[in-house]
């Protein structure tokens, strides 16, 4: 059945060199390399980087360990993904996202498994692809801008190793971040102190920051679950109060969730509970929402919403993007 809808999926999916046994990147000149390349109305950018897509394929016999350009599974999912994530940045910023050759679930565990962390599996192949989008981002499409780099999971991961790694090489680009939106990956107080050009976000309109965040549910908590994506010392602010601190913020403060309505299958901003406190010994948010848990238990524990993170606090975070970068607009006309 699985193979029945990817092959009917297959014939709409973009004309994507197949490059999974290449180690030059992908063309990112190619239009079609993009998932997102948008015509410039706004003056200021995002590149998002999209989370992990490539799950069941990744686990199946003699499945490579980086998915293919063209694989279904991945491009269906960063499509999706687009939709509920990406897109809160739309109203404020040209979004760009690119397609690459990502680590799939199966091998992204094994390393983590190994390693403590899963850098070595994005060091190699995803991060020469990320490297070589970002390079034609700001080669010819950024054009000076403020920008603003967003990511999920993985996708997070990779944001931080660019910001580690990438910014590092190139402070001219760095200069210019508006944000870092590090959201459903840990960043650390070790990440901190080994990169001294990184801050951490303390307020809602502080900028050249990281925001970050993992949001789970009380039983995570509670029983101090296992979760692939909480790292000892991990850091998260507060999406609704924009504190590091226990200060709880109640659904109130929530401007909107996005939620499906599954009769329509339309997304709506709904309220659904979606309040948020900061639980600084595990370094996570917890929240009540009213939302089934990750069905990923396995890799994210019992209670985890891991998977809604940008849905349960959207409308927060599109007004925060814009926040920030008022204030990012206000400094540099000082």
């Amino acid at each position: 059945m699985k193979e029945e809808l990817f092959d009917m999926i297959a014939s709409v999916i973009p004309d994507l060199p197949d490059r999974a046994d290449e180690t030059e990147a992908p063309d990112y000149s190619r239009k079609e390399c993009w998932l997102s390349f948008p015509e410039i109305t706004k003056d200021v950018d995002t590149f998002y980087i999209y989370s992990t897509t490539y799950v069941e394929s990744s686990a199946e016999k003699g499945a490579p360990d980086y998915a293919p350009l063209d694989d279904p599974e991945m491009i269906i999912g960063a499509q999706g993904e687009y939709v509920t994530n990406a897109s809160v940045f739309e109203e404020s910023t040209n979004v760009f996202a690119p397609y690459y050759r990502q680590a799939g679930m199966r091998y992204a565990g094994e390393v983590r498994e190994k390693t403590g962390n899963i850098d070595a599996a994005i060091s190699g192949m995803p991060y020469d692809d990320i490297s070589a989008a970002l390079d034609y981002f700001f080669g010819t499409c950024n054009c000076g801008r403020p920008f603003i780099i967003a990511g999920h999971s993985q996708g997070s991961g990779m944001v931080k190793y660019v910001l580690k790694n990438y910014f590092k090489d190139h402070p001219e680009y760095y200069e210019r971040m508006v944000a870092a939106y590090v959201i459903g990956f840990s960043v650390t107080e070790n990440d901190l102190e080994a990169c001294p050009h990184l801050k951490f976000a303390s307020a809602e309109s502080d900028t050249g920051v990281i925001i970050s965040w993992n949001t789970e549910g009380p039983k995570n908590v509670e029983t101090n679950a296992h979760n692939v994506v909480v790292m000892p010392d991990a850091i998260s602010i507060n999406p609704l109060n924009w504190r590091l601190d226990e200060t709880y913020a109640s659904a109130a403060e929530n401007l909107g969730s996005l939620v499906l309505n599954e009769e329509t299958g339309e997304y709506v901003i709904a309220d659904i509970g979606a309040d948020a406190q900061v639980v600084p010994g595990r370094g996570v948010i917890v929240s009540n929402a009213r939302l089934a848990p990750s069905e990923m238990s396995g890799y994210f524990g019992p209670d985890s919403f891991h998977e809604d993170e940008y849905n349960l606090f959207y409308n927060n975070i599109k007004d925060n993007a814009a926040k920030r970068i008022a204030a990012y607009m206000a400094r540099c006309h000082e």
